[in-house]
């Protein structure tokens, strides 16, 4: 019966703190100015407050007044307070039109509620305003990757390294959009780029890790891991990640010691439950096995490879009842499961229900037509109901589809 680990999505796109800020200009700067700046190691509250004075003592230029709602803005932007860090910017742009960096600021706290089209709205004023910036280049490519746009997203990504060669964020962002299409040559040498410009970006031999990993190099992909971890202990992904190196290699003993301090960094981790269940039943221990899929279940309880996984782990221990349930509840879940069609057709026929089991073994040909098991497992089915001529053609055709296929 087929086991299935439950992949996540590959590497992890950063957002730079795009929200810039600027200093006004004054040939005497006010307590309140100081303040509002920064200055002195200010705290984002006296930030806030320091620009609220300048903004209400009324003795300020519109582009002065403009500036100290851009800062309060940003300062609100890393308070969390989008709300209110779109408002001053609104105000800073009513004061300045043609401040590009209000603009670009009031795109990232678009983006950052998940208004991607606004955000792109604002960052193409940015770029229309000041078109030698490159951060408001590698925003716009965020927003356009965040909304599946990737050929535009890397556009954006070109033009600011164009502009910055040295942009190492760009360079890692860029490889992870050439990582989701599929180009993993492409990505690793954006990621080796953005890693001999900083070689303190932990994200970026993440990065290259899962690329690695999915071009099959387990070995260089570890080593990626293992650097992601030296630069940030506490990194639970690469655990993950590294966890899942060392199940492909196989080495289960060192992915469970990883799947475990995945668990201890991050306890609502349901991936990592899973998958260490999966390494468990691997090694014959069903019982542990089971007990993480029931965490993984708890966590996410739509987590359809958690239900499918616990079902074949019930259905080795024979309790067939309950690994059907799991099966049911995993198609509930996912109706194009077909690997969890086959697994309970084969449930179904242990216990002698054949007509139940060639149903879905039916369904699951009718999902994948080219699914060898799904026939060889309703050859066999055809066969103890007295088929001979039906199961010998479904066994001939899984054959077919799979000539190392045992019966």
């Amino acid at each position: 019966m087929g086991w299935q680990v439950a992949r996540g999505l590959i590497g992890v796109s950063v957002v730079l703190a795009g929200y810039l800020s600027t200093v006004p200009t004054l040939a005497q700067i006010s307590n309140e100015w100081d303040r509002c700046t920064g200055k002195d190691s200010a705290t984002l509250d006296q930030q806030i407050d320091g620009c609220t004075s300048v903004i209400h003592s009324g003795g300020e230029t519109p582009k002065n007044l403009a500036l100290a709602f851009l800062r309060r803005g940003s300062a609100f932007m890393i308070k969390g307070d989008l709300a209110r860090a779109i408002e001053d910017y609104d105000q800073a742009i009513r004061l300045d039109p043609n401040n590009a960096l209000a603009f670009n600021n009031r795109g990232f706290a678009y983006a950052s509620k998940g208004d991607f089209d606004r955000a792109i709205q604002d960052y193409d004023e940015a770029i229309r305003l000041s078109t030698n910036a490159p951060l408001a280049f590698y925003n716009r490519g965020e927003a356009y990757a965040k909304k599946g746009d990737f050929d535009r997203a890397i556009r954006d990504y070109d033009q600011a390294i164009e502009l910055n060669p040295d942009f190492a964020q760009a360079f890692v962002n860029r490889g992870f959009v050439y990582a989701i299409k599929g180009d993993y040559d492409r990505a690793i040498r954006d990621y080796d780029q953005a890693i001999r410009l900083n070689p303190n970006i932990a994200l970026a031999f993440y990065n290259r890790g899962v690329a690695h990993g999915r071009k099959g190099d387990f070995d260089r992909a570890i080593q990626d891991y293992d650097q992601a971890i030296r630069l940030n202990a506490n990194y639970a992904w690469a655990y993950y990640r590294r966890g899942e190196a060392y199940a492909n290699k196989p080495d289960f003993d060192r992915a469970i010691q990883d799947y475990d301090q995945t668990i201890w960094l991050d306890p609502y981790n349901a991936l990592a439950f899973n998958d260490r269940g999966f390494l468990y039943a691997s090694k014959g221990d069903f019982d542990r096995a089971i007990r993480d899929y029931d965490q993984a279940i708890r966590l996410n309880p739509s987590y359809a490879n958690a239900f499918y996984n616990r079902g074949s782990a019930y259905s080795e221990r024979r309790d067939y009842d309950r690994a059907i349930q799991d099966y049911d509840q995993a198609i509930r879940l996912d109706p194009n499961f077909a690997q969890a069609l086959v697994n309970r057709g084969f449930v179904y026929a242990t216990k002698g229900d054949y007509d139940r089991a060639i149903q879905d073994f039916d369904e699951a040909i009718r999902l994948n037509p080219n699914f060898a098991q799904a026939f060889l497992n309703r050859g066999i089915a055809k066969h103890r109901m007295g088929d001979s001529t039906g199961g010998n053609a479904d066994i001939a055709r899984a054959k077919l589809l799979d000539p190392r296929i045992g019966y």
